[in-house]
């Protein structure tokens, strides 16, 4: 059926209106399914926005334009069926004509003035059954006793713990747990790390290291650094520095004041020159990071009970640095069966300070053997002399068979009648 002149613009507006609204709703429909659609676009080629949106216009307005003509066609139909006598047209020498479709029919028209596709948002309705499909991980406790909870949650967490950090430890410190749940590792703990490593620190030692003093990752990087420099400008080697901090772990997080402080205390305080002070430290190195009260007791109990003059006591500290640090109690029950049991003079203990490192039933053990066998001479100008240093520091074969002339079995059944 032919179409007057005023009726066809009205029937391509309503042809472009109902492909407006068909596209509109394919979108509607089409934003659904959000998952579905994510998941075939991640297995195709990526494609515009605008273009897709195009297609589907397109698309549409093809499926109208068919039906309208389909439409079409049927009234053509009818007209044709009410007239019997009309056949198919003809031309002037008797072949049929086959209608020709109008060049305007397929056209693309284009869609102006539409909106791009709506990007995704987390403010995206999401329907009940999307909803259930959503897995949402377990949440973090807002409290816990143990640091094993945040562990798969914490990358600062789970690379200490490759390193070998021990979080049982730590965790009893509540606030040394709080500490490492706020560390970034990228930002807080990687700059520690490299220093370290920098320092001397081998991987194998990373994990000892931290576990003791977790506290370094509250420090200034720059304040390490600048401690670090101190100790070189007292003359202590890069080997001495190393050995100190794997020995004391809390040495860097003492300030420049603090550090300079102590080796002026042991310097004045045993009246050692810099080398002697120097080397003390560098064995004992928890003299710079430990309690002085322990110290500062030892010195009294050494000149005041035991006897010991100035310089006695700066010779067997110098030999022996843990006699600074040393139980009191153990002190005085070495000396007092050394010196008033054995009858040793206080010349011969300076000579071997090594036996208030050692155990005082060892030293009984040993001396009331050596005591039966007729043996126990600690005089260095009579025959048979045993030095300290023999009687505490070999073991017991040698010590039956070089010492006591005897047999381990006769030293065994000996201790058994103790």
């Amino acid at each position: 059926m032919a179409l007057s002149a005023p009726q066809i613009p009205r029937w391509f507006n309503s042809i472009k209106l109902s492909s407006f609204i068909n596209a509109t709703q394919l979108r509607k429909c089409f934003l659904r399914p959000r998952r579905t659609w994510l998941h075939s676009c991640s297995t195709q080629p990526r494609v515009s926005s605008d273009s897709c949106f195009l297609r589907w216009g397109i698309k549409t307005y093809r499926t109208s334009s068919a039906w309208t003509s389909s439409q079409a066609t049927d009234l053509g139909r009818q007209e044709n069926s009410s007239a019997p006598d009309a056949g198919p047209p003809s031309s002037e020498d008797g072949q049929l004509q086959v209608p020709q479709k109008s060049p305007n029919a397929e056209a693309e028209v284009p869609l102006k003035g539409l909106d791009d596709w709506p990007p995704l948002t987390p403010l995206q309705p999401v329907s009940e059954q999307e909803a259930v499909q959503i897995i949402a991980g377990p949440p973090l406790p807002p409290d816990s006793l143990t640091l094993r909870d945040y562990v798969d949650h914490s990358e600062t967490l789970q690379k200490l713990v490759l390193l070998g950090v021990d979080l049982s430890k730590i965790e009893k410190h509540v606030e040394a747990a709080n500490l490492l749940l706020k560390l970034d590792f990228e930002k807080d703990v990687k700059q520690v790390l490299l220093f370290l490593k920098d320092l001397g620190i081998e991987d194998h030692q990373l994990g000892l290291f931290l576990t003791k003093n977790y506290a370094i990752f509250s420090e200034d990087l720059h304040n390490l650094k600048i401690r670090v420099n101190y100790l070189k400008s007292k003359n202590f080697s890069k080997t001495d520095i190393t050995h100190m901090v794997q020995n004391a772990p809390f040495l860097l997080n003492f300030s420049v004041e603090r550090l300079d402080n102590r080796l002026g205390f042991f310097q004045k305080e045993l009246e050692l020159n810099v080398k002697k002070t120097r080397d003390l430290v560098v064995r004992l190195p928890r003299l710079l990071t430990g309690s002085l009260e322990p110290v500062k007791e030892n010195m009294k109990v050494y000149r005041l009970e035991f006897g010991f003059k100035r310089n006695e006591i700066q010779h067997m500290v110098t030999r022996i640095p843990k006699m600074l640090t040393a139980n009191k109690r153990k002190l005085t029950e070495t000396f007092d069966y050394v010196h008033n049991v054995m009858h040793i003079p206080h010349h011969i203990i300076v000579r071997f300070p090594q036996v208030f490192n050692t155990r005082v039933f060892k030293i009984k053990e040993r001396h009331l053997f050596l005591t039966y066998l007729g043996r126990a001479q600690y005089d260095p100008a009579k025959p048979n002399y045993i030095s300290l240093d023999k009687l505490v520091s070999i073991p017991n074969e040698t010590f039956c068979e070089n010492i006591a002339k005897a047999s381990v079995q006769d030293f065994e059944k000996f201790l058994k009648t103790l």
